[in-house]
């Protein structure tokens, strides 16, 4: 039976790293943190500006925002609020199922659970694998996740990410293919540096709207850890104390 289960989990193996890195691409660090406050708020500026219009977050509620992030529910609903809503609602696209199906042939996905089932880094990623393709239809491409059908929505802060090509060998041939990107200078609003620190607050609120309580999870499970250590220490003193008779 052991046997059996370990084969399953090597014959599983290559499907779960091409599920998790998109093609074998190396993944980027996020380093996203639940608990810093200004990146999880500038995440959700660039949010509602740049995701939000194609997207929704149907899991997620603008007062459950505001609560956490620290922020005044009245400027929620002056910055943060596009679509009339109120502020007790969730975070909906402006653009409606019907008119998206319709328009592209499929709805955009909810991205309220993105981080959680792809991964941080691979969101992170998938924001700087961008690169221009003129043969698509949207005149873009993605490294991580080839044809994709979405177009590059933060190019005007990025600038536009040229392909570039190397030659690799495919069986007893070699084609030339794109394995990276550089920015063409001057074209986006951001510098390089800039660019990674936005699509990094991206990448931490849209972690964070795929498990809210998640700061909250790991400090209590800091306080359970050193709960469990004094208990140990406690328990070890009181087994001494009534074995020593019997020692």
């Amino acid at each position: 039976m052991r046997k059996f289960l370990i084969a399953i989990l090597l014959a599983a193996a290559p499907a779960l790293s091409w599920a998790a890195g998109g093609h074998g691409a190396a993944l980027m660090n996020a380093r996203v943190d639940p608990n810093d406050t200004a990146s999880l708020q500038n995440g959700a500026k660039l949010y509602v500006n740049y995701c939000a219009g194609c997207h929704s977050a149907d899991y997620m509620r603008f007062s459950r925002v505001a609560s956490d992030l620290g922020l005044p529910p009245d400027l929620v609903e002056k910055y943060l609020i596009f679509t009339g809503v109120k502020i007790g609602d969730t975070m909906q696209s402006a653009m409606s199922k019907q008119d998206a199906t319709r328009w592209f042939g499929v709805a955009p996905p909810d991205l309220s659970l993105i981080a959680r089932r792809r991964g941080a880094d691979w969101v992170y990623t998938y924001l700087n694998s961008f690169y221009r393709d003129d043969s698509k239809a949207l005149g873009w491409n993605n490294l991580l996740f080839p044809d994709v059908g979405m177009p590059h929505v933060l190019w005007d802060l990025q600038g536009i990410p040229m392909p570039e090509y190397s030659d690799v060998q495919q069986g007893e041939q070699t084609q030339l293919v794109v394995t990276g990107a550089k920015v063409i200078e001057g074209s986006g609003s951001m510098s390089a540096e800039e660019y990674r620190k936005a699509t990094r607050d991206l990448t931490n609120f849209l972690d964070y709207m795929g498990e809210p309580i998640k700061a909250y999870r790991q400090a209590l499970g800091v306080k359970v850890i050193l709960f469990l250590l004094v208990f140990f220490f406690v328990a070890y003193l009181l087994k001494k104390e009534y074995w020593k008779d019997v020692h």
